[in-house]
């Protein structure tokens, strides 16, 4: 049984920092696409970033991109997001996600249908 678990986030002032680390089990990381999402009140479930450790690659919303680092300690299963630069746009629950597929575009693993297990979710709050 695949499961996710999240750690991390909270509150923070604008400008200052957060990390999230999401511990998976069940499955083999390198099999995956791990990724982030979060979502805001009132709003739909919005892409962060995405990781595929096979392929070396990482992918990020252009919201977040310069500001959001997404990285993976493969021997831990854990896959890891550090939020620089926060901004009150960034409050939301942020998802852990895992897709058990190694391929597909960019549109494919920016969209929340592509993955197949997701975490609980915690809360950010950026307070202005």
């Amino acid at each position: 049984q695949v499961q996710l678990v999240e750690s991390g986030g909270g509150l923070v002032q604008a400008g200052g920092s957060l990390g999230f680390s999401c511990a998976a089990s069940g499955l083999t990381f390198s099999s995956y696409t791990m990724g982030w999402f979060r979502q805001a009140p009132g709003k739909e479930r919005e892409f962060v970033a995405a990781i595929r450790w096979s392929a070396g690659s990482r992918y990020y919303a252009d919201s977040v991109k310069g500001r959001f680092t997404i990285s993976s300690d493969n021997a831990k299963n854990t896959v890891y997001l550090q939020m620089n630069s926060l901004k009150p746009e960034d409050t939301a629950v942020y998802y852990c996600a895992a897709a058990r597929s190694t391929s597909g575009t960019y549109y494919q693993i920016s969209r929340s249908t592509w993955y197949d297990y997701w975490g609980q979710g915690t809360q950010v709050t950026v307070s202005s």
